[in-house]
């Protein structure tokens, strides 16, 4: 399994790498093949986003992860460095995610009167905080922080942070 997938595919590459950096994990020697196991078995979220790049559920897949009863959207193109802290009740269904993006619990990423032509566009390096839901055919930028609660239904111009029941710019990031 793991020279099928993970040493062909850039994006699993990326989202292990995103993984193991953002969570400190020391792993010795730091090799691609010992961090790909490493998280697979000691953090269930990783291997929920392992099996759904790759398109499958194995039969040994309760076995390296937890049901999160999380649902992403086969259709939502996400790049690398996919991560999510505890997927419990997400359900993510965009136009397209960009990369490092990290996400808690709760969060709902969805269209607007059930119409597929009406779902988010998410930039680069955007995090989500939990319980949040992201609502229609918006625009997150890049580098964005969304706090946690927070319901987005506009636009988010990129580099700042953003919370609140609807959600607003409460700080603007430094460039670069």
């Amino acid at each position: 399994m793991f020279k099928r997938y993970v040493v062909s595919h850039k994006l699993i590459q990326e989202d292990i790498a995103t993984t193991i950096s953002t969570r400190g994990c020391v792993v010795t020697p730091p090799t691609l093949q010992k961090h790909f196991f490493h998280l697979m078995l000691y953090y269930p979220e990783y291997a929920m986003i392992f099996f759904w790049r790759i398109r499958k559920r194995p039969w040994y897949y309760g076995w390296f992860a937890k049901d999160f009863h999380c649902k992403i959207f086969k259709s939502t193109k996400i790049e690398g460095g996919l991560m999510c802290y505890h997927p419990y009740a997400t359900v993510i269904n965009a136009k397209s995610i960009g990369k490092n993006f990290q996400f808690r619990n709760g969060l709902t990423v969805g269209n607007k009167n059930n119409d597929n032509t009406q779902l988010p566009t998410i930039g680069n390096h955007v995090t989500v905080g939990a319980q949040v839901a992201i609502i229609g055919a918006i625009t997150i930028g890049d580098h964005v922080e969304i706090g946690a609660g927070s319901v987005v239904v506009k636009d988010v111009p990129s580099h700042c942070v953003v919370a609140g029941n609807p959600a607003v710019v409460l700080k603007t990031l430094p460039n670069g």
